[in-house]
Formats: structure tokens, C-alpha cells, sequence
């Protein structure tokens, strides 16, 4: 996230167009056209985390649309807030790994990593909206597991450096468009039916929406503003499933100024070309997109680096400290502290990046590659009595 540096008020969604919204709210059907690697189920280091409130999503959907209250609002909005959180520890650590920060890798993985945080603070604002309050430390997955949720079952999130496997396996697979998940027939809800279904409760149950508590803030290219209206929660669930995890449409069905959807841009990595679209369809055809020098950080293990040494202990402490930190003052700016503690916590994920990059440059003593953050949340502890 960054400051808007004239600290002036802009409009709710101002540099969105939403042209490719309309499809969506059409019923038109997309078409995705780009054949992209299967998901993997994650790491071959390792085994897979204990999976949390496993179909959470599925008993959101199971109750019928007719008895969808603001109450179920609130409780699918959290859910969205673990969903949105969840993707940024994985996207920083394939950034962070990436040794020259003006390669074409890196910059699209910045704009994704800025996207996603702009995801959170829309689901934390229509949280408040509706009276509720978000969760967000709480929400802060273990690596390596599954989504939040229980959706896209199959899929495991790890942490690595950045691989042609960890493009394919976490980023493409998190990303996948949902009309390629529909196609695959997968049992497990999608991320683009539980916002569908989020959407559809907030047209039939148009529940008051507050401004108050709601925050404003420029997050990269983007415009964070409060959420009113019923317009503007079209506008915000449309950015979030447009942009990345939920969208249904084709590479062409981007908004008027920004770019395709995070699958495709996580796909240029992958395919080393530039997405065009060919008499053939879209296709990975375009200008070289070369793979960068990177930082071989190891996938982290279940459990967690064993046995690190002392040095490595220490930044694995101070990173997962700063990072506490960051997800407290999120709580704190959403529960009525305000822009200026926003501001402080945005202040504290600047400081994440050096112990990360730290880690990313120590051997590691039991795996080939090195070390590297492990994004564990702290819990605080409760004075002595």
C-alpha cells in the first residue's frame, strides 16, 4: 500500500470503468481461451497443514438465497477477508525473490501484490458498511494449506521463491479463471460463486450501508474510498472478481485503463511470452517475457524451518513480529482508529521486506536453497496474574 502524496479525497472507484462488468451482470458467457497448466497439490517437500473450518463456504451456499440476511452478509465478508489475505504472503515471497526489482517479473508481481491488498481493504470496508467489524489477524493462514474456506479443494499455498512450479502451482492455481474451474467440474465451491452469492445478498437484502468507520486510502494505482450505495458495491465486488480469483471472463474483458486478470499476467511468467490474442485464440506468443535472476528460497515445510540456526531464528522472529504488528494495526484502523493508523500500519509492511530478503540470502542447512519468512502470526501474550 503506499500514501496518496497530495493527501487529497477522491472518488469511490474513480479509475475503474467497469466495461467488463457488464457482461457479468448480463449473464453473457466468457469464454477463456488460453490453456493453462493444471493445478498441483503443492510442494514436494513437506505435507499439508490441517485444513480449517473445512466447507465453511459450502454451508454459506447451502443456505437458500431467500434467508440470506445481513448477518450471513457478515459472516461471507469475513470469509472474504481470509480469502484476500491469504494470497498476499505467497505473492511477497515470489517478489522478494526476485533479485532486480526493474525486471517485467517483478513488476507485474508488484501490481498483483498491490491489487490484492486493495481486495482486502474493499472487503474490510463493506464489513464495516454493514455493521460488522473484520477479523483480520484472525484470519491469517498457516503455510502451507489449503484456501480459506474449503474453496478450490486441491489447491495448497506454500511459500517459496519464485520457480516456473510456484507460478503454475500457487499463483496460476489461486488465480485460476472460474469458467476453467467450472470446466474441471471440481465437488468444492469456487471463490466466483461465493462472490456471486455475496453480491446476490446484498441486491436482495440492500441492507443500510454506513460510511462511518469505513477508510480511505490510495493503495498503489488504486482508490479506496467508502462504500455507500448499492452502485458501489456492484463496482467493488465486479473490481475484485475482475481483476483476479472469481473471474469468469476472457483476457480481452479487462477494464478500459488496466490490465488482464492476475491469472494471465501470473501466466506470462510461466510461458516466457506475452499473452495476444492470435487467429487461434489467445495464446502466450508475444514479446519475451525472461525469467529472472532469483533468491532459492526452499519451500517452507509443515511445521515450519526445523531447527534453524541462531541468526535465523532471530529474523524469523523479527519478520513474524513486524508482521503481527502489521495485522494489529489493521484490526486497530478498521475498529475505528481511523487513516492515520491505516497510515501506521501500511508504515510497518515497508519493514517486512529486509529480514524477508535477509532470510532469502542464508543457505539453508537441511534443503537445497535458502531460508525465508514463514508470515506466522503472534499471538499476544496475556500478562501474568
Amino acid at each position: 500500500m503506499s500514501e496518496d502524496p497530495d493527501g487529497q479525497a477522491v472518488a469511490p472507484f474513480r479509475r475503474r470503468s467497469f466495461l467488463a462488468s457488464a457482461a457479468l451482470a448480463s449473464g453473457a458467457p466468457a469464454v477463456v481461451a488460453v490453456a493453462g497448466p493444471a493445478q498441483a497439490a503443492g510442494p514436494t517437500t513437506g505435507g499439508v497443514a490441517a485444513a480449517p473450518a473445512v466447507g465453511s463456504v459450502a454451508r454459506l451456499l447451502a443456505v437458500p438465497a431467500d434467508s440470506r440476511g445481513v448477518n450471513w452478509i457478515r459472516s461471507a465478508l469475513q470469509v472474504a477477508v481470509a480469502l484476500e489475505l491469504a494470497t498476499i504472503p505467497p505473492y511477497f515471497c515470489g517478489l522478494w525473490s526476485v533479485k532486480d526489482r526493474r525486471t517485467e517479473v517483478a513488476r507485474l508481481i508488484q501490481r498483483i501484490v498491490g491489487d490484492e491488498m486493495y481486495h482486502l481493504g474493499i472487503v474490510c470496508n463493506l464489513l464495516v458498511a454493514v455493521g460488522g467489524r473484520p477479523q483480520i489477524k484472525a484470519a491469517a493462514p498457516v503455510y502451507p494449506g489449503p484456501l480459506p474456506g474449503g474453496v478450490r479443494a486441491g489447491v495448497t499455498v506454500y511459500l517459496s521463491g519464485l520457480t516456473k512450479a510456484y507460478v503454475r502451482d500457487v499463483m496460476m492455481a489461486i488465480e485460476a479463471p472460474e469458467e476453467s474451474l467450472v470446466r474441471s467440474a471440481q465437488a468444492s465451491p469456487t471463490v466466483g460463486e461465493f462472490y456471486e452469492g455475496l453480491l446476490g445478498a446484498f441486491r436482495t437484502v440492500r441492507p443500510e450501508l454506513s460510511a462511518r468507520g469505513q477508510l480511505s486510502q490510495y493503495v498503489f494505482s488504486d482508490d479506496l474510498s467508502p462504500i455507500e450505495n448499492l452502485d458501489h458495491v456492484e463496482q467493488a465486488v465486479a473490481i475484485i472478481m475482475e481483476q483476479g480469483e472469481g473471474t469468469t471472463s476472457s483476457p480481452s474483458a479487462s477494464f478500459e485503463d488496466d490490465h488482464p486478470a492476475h491469472y494471465y499476467a501470473f501466466g506470462e511468467i510461466y510461458h516466457g511470452r506475452e499473452l495476444r490474442h492470435t487467429e487461434h485464440g489467445w495464446q502466450y506468443v508475444g514479446a519475451p517475457v525472461p525469467f529472472p535472476d532469483v533468491r532459492p528460497m526452499a519451500p517452507i515445510p509443515v511445521g515450519g524451518w526445523p531447527n534453524p540456526p541462531a541468526r535465523v531464528r532471530q529474523l524469523l522472529h523479527h519478520f513474524d513480529a513486524t508482521y503481527s504488528t502489521v495485522l494489529d494495526t489493521l484490526d486497530a484502523a478498521w475498529a475505528g482508529g481511523g487513516h492515520r493508523t491505516l497510515g501506521a500500519a501500511i508504515h510497518a509492511m515497508r519493514g517486512l521486506e529486509r529480514p524477508a530478503v535477509e532470510l532469502m540470502e542464508t543457505p539453508n542447512l537441511y534443503v537445497p536453497g535458502t531460508y525465508g519468512p514463514q508470515f506466522r502470526a503472534l499471538r499476544r501474550r496475556l500478562p501474568a496474574s
